[in-house]
């Protein structure tokens, strides 16, 4: 039977990829661990590669296509003995069906400005519907996903007529076209949960593009990292109950002992180092979790998630979205390390090339506006983290000392908190901690 090669899932919040490149063609022999294909995600590209041995009978996405989900074939592999027509036999084979999910789709829908309908009572069914499997996808052949993506039919209003409601080439016939479109921000808003009783409805594309006069703007086509962080801050704003606590702290000695530990920090060979400020808010800030414990924590439905680890996610700008390479155990590195670490995860970060456990799992985030001169702003916390810290710039203002007036250097810290799990007296003492390693930064080495 020949197998079907799925688009993979490169990281935990992957729903669809680009498929980039191919590096096979149909009739080419492949064996384990072969690199076939290059996949574009929202963060990185990675290599895809064969798992088994034999042939590839068919390539059902061509390379450049963007928007491949997740779980859904790609192309197929002959086993040994197989010929191409081993391909017209999936079709009609009951056993293709019975392997679900191989090969599925989630299901598309339309964006409307409509608030979603109410759900239909349990034992409520449609027998027009296409049948699908306990996921909720749809279940089709390899070929009539391929129809339908070249076609750009709604596989959603397709009823099946093979085995188990399965659709085939021939279900298509006569089918509507251009009626498939891709998950849009306004469905994701659709799904959000609902307030005062009536669901968050979401301005429809139709009516913005009704907004705007034809030829005043140009439309740019969203790509992957933009739809995740669409969709994700929709969520962490829809979900997690912001607040918002700031504190100031100044900067002098700070700056006084990173000007000393720079002007005798080797500059050339392994050990060299350039320590920067945003290195000392980041060890700072894995201290202060360490002395706060409670503040480090995650929530879930089944309990509140207690970590040992102070792994800092750090926001790294690039062009169409960001970057959160983690910094892990901040608590036990020493500056120079977390200072050249994160200047090769922002490096790689910028040319995409970061693996998926390098910018996934942190504890908390950190987002440094400073140097763009942003003095004060709140970050929306990075799902499923509890806070986030945004750092201003550090400016020279004048601080009452005493009975004088002195200019000091100041930076303004304002941290997110998620209220489930953070309170305002809990936070405070995280910030807390956090102003005292940042204004007597020797502690940190200690």
């Amino acid at each position: 039977m020949p197998i079907p090669i799925l688009m993979p899932a490169l990281s935990p919040t992957m729903e669809v990829g680009t498929l980039a490149k191919w590096h096979v063609t149909e009739g080419d022999e492949v064996s384990s661990g072969d690199i076939i294909a290059e996949i574009e995600t929202d963060k990185a590209t990675m290599e895809v590669e064969a798992v088994d041995e034999g042939t590839i009978g068919s390539i059902t996405i061509e390379e450049g296509t963007a928007n491949v989900a997740v779980n859904s074939t790609i192309a197929v592999l002959l086993l040994e003995g197989e010929d191409k027509t081993a391909l017209d036999s999936m079709d009609a084979a009951p056993a293709a069906a019975a392997k679900a999910p191989v090969g599925e789709e989630k299901p598309t829908a339309t964006p409307s400005s409509e608030p979603a309908a109410a759900p239909k009572a349990a034992n409520a069914t449609n027998s027009n519907a296409p049948q699908s499997n306990t996921n909720g996808r749809i279940i089709a052949s390899p070929l009539a996903k391929r129809i339908a993506k070249q076609k750009n039919i709604d596989l959603t209003a397709i009823k099946g007529s093979g085995p188990n409601g399965r659709i085939i080439k021939a279900d298509l016939e006569g089918a509507p076209e251009g009626t498939a479109v891709s998950r849009s921000i306004g469905e994701i808003a659709q799904a959000a949960p609902v307030t005062g009783g009536h669901a968050i409805s979401p301005v429809s594309d139709k009516e913005i593009f009704a907004t705007y006069e034809e030829g005043t703007y140009d439309l740019v086509p969203l790509d992957n990292m933009r739809k995740v962080v669409a969709e994700r801050l929709t969520v962490a704003k829809s979900t997690i109950p912001h607040f918002y606590l700031t504190i100031d702290c100044e900067l002098d000695s700070l700056l006084d002992a990173r000007k000393r530990l720079n002007a005798q920090a080797p500059t050339e060979g392994p050990n060299a180092f350039k320590i920067s400020v945003n290195d000392f808010i980041i060890k700072a800030m894995g201290l202060a979790l360490q002395q706060v414990p409670d503040a480090n924590s995650t929530w879930s439905t089944q309990g509140i998630l207690r970590h040992k680890r102070s792994d800092v996610s750090v926001a790294v700008a690039v062009e169409g979205g960001l970057f959160t390479p983690v910094i892990r155990h901040c608590e036990l590195k020493t500056l120079s390390e977390i200072s050249n670490e994160m200047k090769d995860l922002a490096f790689r970060a910028r040319s995409k090339k970061l693996a998926p456990h390098e910018y996934t799992g942190g504890t908390t985030s950190i987002s440094n506006l400073g140097m763009f001169g942003i003095k004060k702003f709140d970050a929306v916390i990075n799902p499923p983290q509890s806070t986030i810290l945004a750092v201003g710039a550090g400016e020279r203002r004048p601080i009452i000392v005493g009975d004088k007036v002195e200019p000091r250097t100041v930076m303004s810290v304002t941290l997110s908190c998620d209220h489930r799990v953070v309170d305002g007296a809990l936070g405070a003492e995280l910030l807390g901690a956090f102003k005292g390693y940042i204004e007597d930064p020797v502690t940190m080495l200690v």
